[in-house]
């Protein structure tokens, strides 16, 4: 029996990997599919595909691609939510800072060196028209490691997605100042150059299926009961993500749309130069609309 290794962050987005774990749909073939959870972000899980601790990842676009950029071995299948990500702006609660406008330092909380939460800081910056040289980042690891920094008084910024910072803004951890959405779609689902020699087929099976899983879960109005209870989070909450956010339910992507999303990247300083969409896609596997 093989194992199929996939990670991604343990939040509600993907839920529907969880339960694709349980239902094993390869075991009649040897593989069994193992579901690890990474709350350090994506650019601990680029590193996972790079030294072959995991075969599939669930990376934020953004992210994926710069470290693809810089030698990543993998392939983008897909992607898995098509809607934007929305960033809360974060401090610490007991802050006399209220507004964006009243930061005086631009220093931010981060997961790692090219994480979402690094990345998203130069989106915010250039939203704000913030000097991006003034900006300093401090690696926390994950959110338990922005709680711990912020009860000792840390004064940065930590960008996270809203809804799974919710608890920490009601239990007075943390206050939310704002809102910073992704320009781009958010999730991508990434197989290791080395999986897609070893399973071949059974990655692309395995997708489909997860998008008709994903598909059905998008057709079910009790999802925000079993999301709040499965991931402790508050179900009003999640009626309002659930009414903001498209799960991938196909294996296609638009051309113009990622040509966009990396203009915008590079206008950003996330990318040095646009990527050839054919270099980081699975090839043939993936439907490209103009």
């Amino acid at each position: 029996m093989k194992t199929l290794r996939i990670i991604g962050v343990p939040e509600h987005f993907n839920y529907p990997f969880r339960l694709l774990e349980k239902e094993q749909p390869l075991l009649d073939k040897g593989v069994k599919i193992q579901w690890t959870d990474e709350s350090r972000g994506s650019g601990q899980m680029n590193l996972a595909l790079r030294n072959d601790e995991a075969d599939i990842a669930i990376l934020l676009t953004e992210s994926f691609l710069k470290d693809f950029e810089a030698g990543n071995p993998s392939k983008m299948i897909g992607f898995h939510v098509e809607t934007p990500l929305v960033w809360g702006i974060h401090i610490r609660a007991n802050s006399n800072v209220n507004s964006l406008s009243e930061l005086k330092k631009k220093h931010f909380l981060i997961s790692r060196i090219g994480s979402g939460s690094h990345l998203m800081a130069l989106v915010l910056a250039k939203r704000e028209d913030w000097n991006v040289e003034e900006l300093t980042f401090e690696t926390v690891g994950n959110m338990d490691g922005a709680k711990e920094a912020m009860d000792s008084g840390d004064e940065g910024i930590f960008l996270w997605e809203k809804y799974t910072t919710s608890p920490m803004v009601k239990n007075g951890t943390m206050k939310l100042i704002g809102e910073v959405p992704s320009p781009w779609p958010c999730f991508v689902i990434v197989a290791s150059d080395k999986a897609l020699e070893e399973f071949g087929e059974m990655i692309f099976e395995l997708r489909d299926r997860l998008y008709e899983i994903s598909q059905a879960l998008m057709e079910n109005h009790t999802n925000a009961k079993t999301l709040a209870t499965f991931y402790h989070l508050d179900q009003n909450g999640l009626e309002k993500w659930l009414g903001q956010t498209k799960w991938c339910t196909q294996a296609k992507v638009s051309r113009s749309g990622l040509n966009q999303a990396m203009e915008t990247m590079v206008d950003l300083g996330i990318l040095k130069s646009k990527l050839s969409l054919e270099l980081f896609l699975a090839d043939n596997r993936i439907w490209i609309e103009d």
